[in-house]
C-alpha cells in the first residue's frame, strides 16, 4: 500500500531539491558585498517610507490589470487545444469567437493608450 506512494515522495524530494539546492549555492558561492542602497527598501519606484497620503500614478495599477486580464484569458487556450479534435467545428468557432472579443478588447486598451508607460 505504502509502495504506491514512493513515486510521489521521490518527485517531492527531487522537486524541492531542484529548488533549494541553486538557492542555498548562490547564499554560499555568491559574493557579499551589503551596501546601503542594496539594503533599503524599494518599492514600485518611490522610497518606501514617505509620506502614506501621496500620490500615486495609476499606470502601475493598470499594467497590472491588463496583463491579468489578458494572461488568463490566454490560458483558456491550453485546455481548448487539449480537446480541439473532441469538440469539432463548434468548439472551433467558439474559440475563434472568443479569440475576436479579446482582440477588440486589447485594440481598444491600446487605442485608449493604456499600453503606453510614459
Amino acid at each position: 500500500m505504502l509502495a504506491n506512494y514512493l513515486p510521489i515522495l521521490v518527485f517531492l524530494t527531487v522537486g524541492l531539491l531542484i529548488g533549494v539546492v541553486p538557492i542555498l549555492l548562490g547564499f554560499a558561492l555568491g559574493p557579499q558585498r551589503p551596501d546601503k542602497e542594496k539594503l533599503s527598501a524599494y518599492e514600485c519606484g518611490f522610497e518606501a517610507y514617505e509620506d502614506a497620503r501621496m500620490k500615486f500614478d495609476v499606470r502601475y495599477y493598470l499594467v497590472a490589470i491588463l496583463f491579468i486580464l489578458f494572461d488568463l484569458e490566454i490560458a483558456f487556450l491550453f485546455p481548448w487545444a487539449v480537446v480541439l479534435k473532441d469538440i469539432g467545428m463548434f468548439g472551433y468557432l467558439a474559440m475563434v469567437v472568443f479569440l475576436g472579443i479579446l482582440v477588440i478588447g486589447f485594440a481598444y486598451e491600446w487605442k485608449k493608450g493604456a499600453l503606453e508607460w510614459a
